[in-house]
C-alpha cells in the first residue's frame, strides 16, 4: 500500500518507520527541504517532496501536522486525492477535527494514538513507537465502513490496541488523562520557581528525584502541543481544571483543619482508584 505522511517530525516519522518495515511505500510531505532529505537519507520514507502533490499517488494519507496546521493543510491536499482516497490524523483533539474534516471528506476517519516522548523532529523518530499503545479511532455514523477498516488494520499492524470511541467522548476523556496533566505539570513547575526564597529554591533544584522528575515531564514538554490541546479541546480541558482545582481545595482544607483522619481516607481511595489507570485489567 501507499501511504503519504504529511508531518515528518516524531509521530509522523515513526509511523514512516514501522510501516516501511512492513513493506509499505511511504510517501512524505514536510515543510523543509532538509528534513524531505533526511528522511529518504535515513530510509524512513522511499520519497518525500515539500509539495503536496506527492499525495496524489497515496491510498492513505495520514496528517501529522500540529493542530493548527490542519486545515490549511487539508485545504491544500484535497484537490490532489482521488475521491477513494482514505485520510486519517494522529491529532490529540478529535471533536474538532472531526467536525472540520469530515464535511469535507467522506473518507476521513479521525485518529489519535497515544505514544510520544519529550523530543520532537524528525531526529526523535523512533522504530516501535506504538507497540503495545492504545491507537483510538474516532469514526462516525456517516464514516466508511471500508475506511474504518483499512485505519483499523494499519494501526493493528503497529501492533497498538485499537480502541474506536466517540469524538466528543474522546475529547473529555483525554482531557483529564492527557491535557490536564500537562497543565497540572506545568503549573507545578512554575509554582516551584515562584518560591521567594533563592536559597530555598537552589536546595529544592538540588534535591529533586524521581517523584518530582515523573511528576513534572509532561509539563516539560513542547509547549506549542500544550498550547493547541488548550486551544482545540478548550471546554474539555477547563471542566476538567475546574474538577482537579475542586479536589485540589478539599485537600488544602483537609491539611489546613489537621485532619490527618480524612486525609488518609482521601489518599487511600485514591492509591486503590489509580491501578484503574495505569495497569487496567
Amino acid at each position: 500500500m501507499k501511504i503519504g505522511i504529511v508531518g515528518l517530525g516524531l509521530i509522523g516519522g515513526s509511523l514512516a518507520i514501522d510501516w516501511r518495515s512492513l513493506g509499505h511505500t511511504i510517501l512524505g510531505v514536510s515543510r523543509r527541504p532538509s528534513t524531505c532529505e533526511a528522511a529518504i537519507a535515513r530510509g524512513i520514507v522511499d520519497r518525500a517532496s515539500c509539495d503536496l502533490a506527492l499525495m496524489a499517488e497515496a491510498e492513505v494519507v495520514v496528517l501529522c501536522t500540529p493542530l493548527g496546521a490542519f486545515l490549511p493543510t487539508v485545504d491544500q491536499l484535497l484537490p490532489h486525492l482521488s475521491p477513494e482516497t482514505i485520510v486519517t490524523d494522529v491529532g490529540s483533539v478529535k471533536g474538532w477535527v472531526v467536525e472540520a474534516i469530515a464535511p469535507r471528506w467522506e473518507n476521513f476517519v479521525g485518529g489519535h494514538p497515544m505514544a510520544g516522548t519529550a523530543e520532537s523532529g524528525l531526529d526523535a523518530a523512533l522504530t516501535g513507537l506504538f507497540q503495545n499503545c492504545i491507537y483510538a479511532i474516532t469514526p462516525t455514523a456517516h464514516t466508511p465502513s471500508r475506511a474504518v477498516e483499512v485505519v483499523t488494520q494499519l494501526a493493528r499492524s503497529l501492533q497498538a490496541q485499537v480502541y474506536k470511541c466517540d469524538p466528543q467522548d474522546h475529547d473529555r476523556a483525554v482531557a483529564w488523562i492527557s491535557h490536564l496533566p500537562v497543565m497540572v505539570s506545568a503549573s507545578l513547575i512554575a509554582s516551584c520557581m515562584d518560591e521567594e526564597s533563592a536559597t530555598v529554591r537552589s536546595l529544592a533544584q538540588t534535591l529533586a528525584s524521581s517523584g518530582f522528575r515523573d511528576t513534572s515531564r509532561v509539563g516539560g514538554g513542547n509547549p506549542e502541543l500544550g498550547v493547541m490541546m488548550a486551544r482545540y479541546n478548550q471546554a474539555a480541558v477547563v471542566r476538567s481544571l475546574q474538577g482537579y482545582r475542586q479536589q485540589l481545595d478539599a485537600i488544602l482544607q483537609t491539611i489546613e483543619a489537621s485532619d490527618w483522619d480524612n486525609l488518609e481516607t482521601l489518599l487511600g481511595q485514591t492509591q486503590r482508584d489509580r491501578p484503574a489507570f495505569v495497569d487496567p485489567a
